[in-house]
């Protein structure tokens, strides 16, 4: 049982700092699934601190990875209206089947969202453009968070390594 859990636990670790590039898979949560399945093992005594702190750094990620573009339409001189279509976009972006859906949906968002909003095409760009650092810092905040994931999870495993054998 405890190998069963180990493998899918480290199935889903890995797969959670691909997912903090591919916008299908949820990066964070998946990482932290990972931890959850590896707590789990009978021979790994579970920590309810590390697995709550764990949690709640993984929803406030996975929630600022929705927000955090929006915020860069904002910070870039875009209205509320530029900002909703941000997030619009983002999450439309997510189910696209095309290769950088999310960047390309976030950024189409927020474009559109000013364009509606009656901004000049200039400053619907310089929206759209904040939009995509937003994407980009989000994206690398997510990345960080999923391999400290990993990182944990190896240290973790390693120490725990007699059920392996």
């Amino acid at each position: 049982m405890d190998l069963i859990l180990f493998i899918l636990g480290a199935v889903l670790t890995i797969l959670g700092v691909l997912g903090s590039f591919l916008p299908v898979l949820p990066g964070v949560p998946f990482s932290w699934l990972g931890l959850l399945l590896l707590y789990l093992a009978p021979s790994v005594p579970i920590n309810y601190w590390v697995l709550g702190i764990s949690l709640i750094l993984a929803v406030i990620i996975y929630a600022m990875q929705i927000i955090i573009p929006a915020m860069g339409t904002k910070r870039y001189g875009g209205s509320k209206t530029g900002m909703w279509g941000a997030t619009i976009g983002l999450i439309i972006g997510i189910f696209l089947p095309i290769p950088l859906g999310i960047i390309i949906g976030a950024f189409v968002g927020a474009f559109v969202g000013e364009i509606l909003n009656k901004a000049n095409s200039k400053k619907a760009m310089k929206a759209a453009y904040g939009s995509f650092i937003g994407l980009l810092a989000s994206t690398f905040m997510e990345f960080v968070v999923a391999i400290g994931f990993l990182v944990f999870f190896s240290y973790k495993a390693w120490e725990f390594r007699a059920f392996l054998f």
